[in-house]
């Protein structure tokens, strides 16, 4: 009997075939022979205290034109699936989380959901890289204007960004001394009202660009992916 695997991500119809992972992921399930359900973020539901979603069955092609098709829509329980992969992308706001709650229902129904529901909660994209210190350049989270200045002022130049998004968005390269600063932080603190991070900038990355290392069950996988900042930039976003 093949696995039966979900798949909650943003609309598939908007993805750029040629390097999206969750494609490559759903194509090496379906060379296995596995059944794909797919589902975005408003199909996610509870009723009585038990996940279920609005699925369509999906097929999918390594074909740039033409990468997928889906079937009718019916409402499944999200425990009779076999893997859920959970590959909605930032911003993680209320509508996210919300999510994770209800694929933590589908765990206890006896679903596999690739990150857990939990742990997509705890690990923040750009909290987690603080658990390191040793590996990490300085860095400050705060909401404070007048802290984020006075980091600023003992780095010379740092990079601000947003704790919930993703691709480079609200990424900013502060210079001390540039007549910007000031409304950028208000920008992106929002007056003061949400946590932002900020760190050192590291030059580096201009020339090397920065390295993403994949590890399965704990193993690196020999090769790097390098992501080196178009010209005249610093942000490195595939």
């Amino acid at each position: 009997m093949s696995a039966r695997l979900g798949v909650v991500m943003d609309p598939i119809a908007a993805i750029r075939p040629e390097k999206d992972t969750t494609l490559a992921l759903l194509l090496e399930a379906s060379r296995r022979g596995w059944s794909l359900e797919y589902i975005e973020l408003g199909d996610l539901r509870l009723r009585d205290g038990f996940a279920e979603a609005e699925c369509r069955p999906l097929t999918v092609r390594d074909d740039p034109q033409q990468w997928f098709a889906l079937g009718a829509a019916r409402t499944l329980p999200l425990g009779g699936l076999d893997v859920i992969l959970m590959r909605k992308d930032p911003p993680v706001d209320l509508e996210f989380i919300t999510a994770t709650w209800i694929l933590e229902q589908a765990e206890g129904s006896g679903a596999l959901v690739v990150n857990r529901a939990r742990s997509l909660r705890d690990a923040n994209e750009k909290l987690a890289a603080t658990w390191f210190p040793q590996c990490a350049p300085p860095n400050l989270v705060t909401s404070s204007p007048a802290a984020l200045l006075e980091f600023l002022g003992a780095h010379e130049k740092v990079v601000l960004k947003p704790l919930d998004a993703m691709g480079g968005r609200s990424v900013f390269l502060l210079a001390e001394g540039d007549p910007n600063v000031n409304v950028i932080i208000e920008e992106v603190t929002r007056r003061g009202t949400r946590h932002v991070m900020a760190q050192r900038f590291l030059s580096g990355v201009i020339e090397g660009g920065d390295k993403r290392i994949l590890l399965i069950d704990g193993e690196p996988v020999p090769q790097a992916i390098t992501r080196v900042p178009a010209a005249g930039g610093v942000r490195a976003n595939i």
